[in-house]
């Protein structure tokens, strides 16, 4: 009788130990993130370019997360470009490899500029940051150095 239970209660934990394994790993793919950035100028003068410190800081990693990065003028005219020379068309959608970088802002106007700057992850995740320039005429600085 004791061996019979004894079998039994060793088929019942052997049972209990199967089912609760599973092959099914529990890995999270998906992290939230976040753009920062270093201060930015707030005038510029037409021609002027001003830099924009940038870093991506991430909840955990993952290392099949792409990250992509696009932007958009609401309102002025100039140019974005990265650190590596490459030039952003506005709404395309671009590589990003790196989590730091820089992005440099042209400005091509003499009115009030807004860009919106859209990091996206493969997994359908998009952080937008603003940016606003007003426009430098520089005419201040005339007028108190006659004064």
């Amino acid at each position: 009788m004791k061996k019979t239970l004894a079998y039994f209660l060793y088929t019942l934990l052997l049972s209990a130990i199967v089912c609760a394994c599973s092959d099914d790993l529990d890995v999270q793919q998906v992290y939230s993130f976040d753009l920062v950035t270093m201060p930015v100028q707030k005038k510029i003068v037409q021609g002027e370019s001003a830099e924009i410190r940038c870093q991506l800081i991430k909840e955990g990693d993952y290392q099949q997360t792409k990250f992509f990065i696009r932007y958009f003028q609401p309102d002025g005219v100039g140019e974005l470009r990265m650190d590596d020379g490459t030039v952003f068309l506005p709404n395309d959608l671009y590589p990003l490899d790196k989590t730091t970088f820089r992005l440099y802002y042209t400005s091509h106007s003499t009115d009030q500029q807004v860009i919106d700057v859209y990091i996206e992850d493969n997994f359908g995740q998009v952080v937008q940051k603003t940016f606003s320039w007003q426009n430098d005429k520089g005419d201040e600085e005339e007028t108190e150095d006659k004064e």
